[in-house]
């Protein structure tokens, strides 16, 4: 699997379910035996990785934050402030 088919999955389950976890798209990639593209964070968890990220702004990089304290990614709404990353 490459990198763009991972994110296009990401921009597919936004659209239909409003949101994505990261630890859903964790569990996707390695069921689908892609771990070449999740990396181990400082805390030793796996997260997704930079290709699967830089492709998936490509895709919504004014449209979609990220949420920090819950990891997962969401539409935009009004109330958003300015940038990647929303409060939640």
């Amino acid at each position: 699997m490459k990198a763009t088919e991972a994110a296009d999955w990401m921009q597919d389950q936004i659209t239909l379910h409003g949101c994505i976890y990261q630890d859903d798209v964790v569990d996707y990639l390695v069921k689908a035996d892609a771990e070449d593209l999740l990396r181990e964070n400082s805390d030793g968890n796996l997260v997704v990785g930079r290709s699967v990220l830089d492709a998936f702004r490509k895709l919504n990089e004014s449209s979609v934050v990220w949420v920090k304290p819950d990891r997962y990614w969401r539409h935009r709404v009004a109330e958003d402030e300015p940038g990647r990353d929303a409060r939640g």
